[in-house]
Order: C-alpha cells, then sequence, then structure tokens
C-alpha cells in the first residue's frame, strides 16, 4: 500500500512523539516533562492532536485525565512506531526485551517449527511479552532473495547456502544425522533394519522441491549402489510423516532429532540407516543490515540457546 505523501507532509510528526507521552503519562504536565517542552506547549500540541483525530483523547475524570476509547487503541501502536524509529537513528541502541514491542519473520520448514517453536514461544512468553513472532514456510531456492527483500527477519534452513554473499549471515546450529522410522508391527521389521528391507517397503518422502524433482538424497545413495526403492507417498510436510507411518507399513528416512520427538510420541522405531548418507548442517540466516541491531542479535541469540539444548 503506497503511503499518501500529500496528506504526511501537512503533519508534524513530532507530535506523535508528544502524543506518545500523552498516551503513556496521562498528564500534560508530566508529558511536557518528559519530552523536555513547556505545558502550555504541551497543551498546544493536545489541542493540535484533538483535531488531527477528531477525537478528545485525553478527558478529565474524577482521579485526573483519563483516554477515550479512541486513544486506548493508539497507544500500543504509537508505542510501537516510536520504538522502531528511535532503533533506526540511533548509534547506540539498547534493547529490554521485558518492555520491547516488536514482530519478527521466520522463514523455516514445518521440521524446524516443530523442533524449535514450541520452547521459544514459551520462552518469549515468559521474557519478552511484546515480542510477537510470524511464521512462513519458504522456498530454499528462493531464501537468500527473499532476506534481500526485506520479506523476513530470521530463517532456520538446511545446508549451507555456499551461494550466499558477504551480507548473508550464517550461524551453525547444529549438524543432524538420519535414522530410518518405522512401525515394527505393521511393517514386520524390528532394529536394525538391513538393506534387503529397506529397499523393499515403501516410503515416505519428504521432500520441498518440486514434484517433478522430488528425489531425495537417500535416492542418490541407493543409485551409487544400483539400487531403487518405492515411494508410496511424497509429501512436503514432517508433521505429517508421523501419522503416515504409524498407520501404515511404509518406512520413512528422517532427521534424528525430529524422528526422536515423533517415535516417543507414537511409539515408533527407530533404526540405523543401512546406508550412508551425509549429514546435513542446520543455519540460522539473516541479513547483515540486521547484524547489529540489539533485539535481533538477542532473538538470535536465544535460538542458538535452544538450538544447543537439542
Amino acid at each position: 500500500m503506497g503511503i499518501d505523501t500529500v496528506n504526511l507532509g501537512r503533519i508534524d510528526l513530532n507530535l506523535l512523539v508528544h502524543l506518545g507521552a500523552l498516551l503513556t503519562e496521562r498528564s500534560v504536565t508530566r508529558a511536557a516533562a518528559r519530552v523536555g517542552i513547556g505545558q502550555s506547549a504541551m497543551s498546544h500540541n493536545l489541542a493540535r492532536l484533538r483535531e488531527l483525530f477528531s477525537d478528545e483523547l485525553l478527558t478529565r475524570g474524577p482521579e485526573g485525565m483519563r483516554l477515550t476509547p479512541r486513544a486506548v487503541t493508539l497507544l500500543e501502536p504509537v508505542q510501537a512506531m516510536l520504538a522502531q524509529v528511535e532503533a533506526l537513528v540511533s548509534h547506540e541502541q539498547t534493547f529490554d526485551p521485558a518492555t520491547a514491542v516488536r514482530t519478527f519473520r521466520f522463514g523455516l520448514p514445518d521440521s524446524m517449527e516443530i523442533l524449535f517453536m514450541p520452547a521459544l514461544l514459551a520462552r518469549m512468553r515468559e521474557v519478552a511479552p511484546g515480542i510477537h513472532l510470524r511464521l512462513y514456510n519458504f522456498d530454499a531456492s528462493r531464501l537468500l532473495d527473499d532476506l534481500d527483500a526485506d520479506e523476513m527477519d530470521i530463517a532456520i534452513g538446511y545446508d549451507a547456502f555456499e551461494q550466499g554473499q558477504l551480507h548473508h549471515k550464517r550461524r551453525k546450529l547444529f549438524t543432524e544425522s538420519y535414522v530410518c522410522m518405522f512401525d515394527a508391527e505393521k511393517t514386520g521389521i524390528t532394529p536394525p533394519i538391513s538393506l534387503d528391507d529397506y529397499v523393499r517397503l515403501p516410503h515416505v518422502l519428504t521432500s520441498l522441491r518440486p514434484a517433478r524433482n522430488a528425489r531425495g538424497i537417500v535416492d542418490e545413495a541407493l543409485e551409487k549402489l544400483g539400487l531403487r526403492r518405492s515411494v508410496a507417498l511424497t509429501t512436503p510436510r514432517f508433521l505429517t510423516v508421523p501419522s503416515l507411518v504409524a498407520r501404515a507399513p511404509v518406512i520413512v528416512t528422517i532427521q534424528s532429532r525430529l524422528a526422536r520427538r515423533f517415535a516417543a510420541e507414537l511409539g515408533l522405531s527407530l533404526s540405523p540407516l543401512p546406508i550412508e548418507l551425509r549429514d546435513v548442517t542446520v543455519s540460522l540466516l539473516w541479513h547483515a543490515s540486521y547484524d547489529r541491531d540489539p533485539a535481533h542479535a538477542w532473538l538470535r541469540e536465544q535460538v542458538a540457546l535452544l538450538a544447543a539444548e537439542l
């Protein structure tokens, strides 16, 4: 949505600073002291704000000034906007998670959402209740472009993203290995699974690639051995995998941390793989523009601490 620059140009944006002080202090005298102007000047600005918003904003009550319903709706967005402007222009930014009001956009596959977000949400509600997390799935082939376009703040992705440039920042969180997961009763298999059974049984394949490229690292490893597997179902969503495996005589090759969580919840069996697969690196990615942003840096550290606990 475009900004109406003509109307915005008619507004003294300093009024928004004074509005924030008035809404917070609910007193002309205290608001004036907060921003360092005289009481009469603040009274004049309150009159201008009332005209701008076509609302009284502050009215007198038996216990002093009180906010009108319209002013109540303005309080949070005005405070958030002023905090963002202050962070934008401040050279010595400070960040207090207990009082910060900010939205962070996370790009991550649902496998990482399952691993990280329950604990991260609990952490945010405990120490940073004003932080809002907005989650997006992403196309790995466009991830770096999305960071460049400021369409997300932080991403958690697989592999090293060697195509990244200097302004693409990366922090390794952990290295992930693979295991095989299945229902022992339905498949008639007990761990460890043999190569013959691994090839014989139908597989569930999790792939974020387009359907025409729905081949995984398992297929590449088997091809080197002159073998092929049968894939019964391909899905881009890891969240459905445990239910699929629990109900049908199929197997899935899946990251070990995720597998342990699913197996514990549904009583599924885990087995080492009968083939060699390279480990995969899980990394935190962001744009260098946010490198020194104290709120951004704090949130990155929270994610890294949770990764260490995993």
